[in-house]
């Protein structure tokens, strides 16, 4: 069983146990969050139940681990000949957290 759910404006394909980065979520670790942009449905007996544009009824229930960041990402910019150099270092910031339960 698995949906794909809308979660901080980004799509994710969840199924239940499974850990998930998503964008930080203003939310206390161990919290329980609850998802209902809900797009698509796939149950046990492999019936696909498509949402126009969300699925009524159903939600996503999820635990927040921690909030943790992603690793580094330099940039650097250089132009040649005129000794023009910048280093740059960015880190997204990131919730991890464990779906527990798609209840239909």
């Amino acid at each position: 069983m698995y949906a794909i759910v809308e979660i901080a404006g980004k799509q994710f394909k969840v199924s239940k146990a499974q850990w998930l980065y998503t964008p930080k979520l203003q939310s206390e670790v161990g919290a329980l969050l609850t998802f209902d942009k809900v797009l698509l449905l796939d149950d046990e007996a492999g019936a696909v139940t498509l949402g126009t544009p969300m699925l009524n009824g159903v939600t996503i229930t999820a635990k927040v681990l921690a909030h943790t960041k992603a690793d580094k990402v330099i940039v650097f910019k250089k132009k040649r000949r005129n000794g023009y150099k910048v280093k740059r270092g960015h880190r997204q910031a990131h919730t991890r957290i464990v779906i527990e339960d798609i209840i239909n």
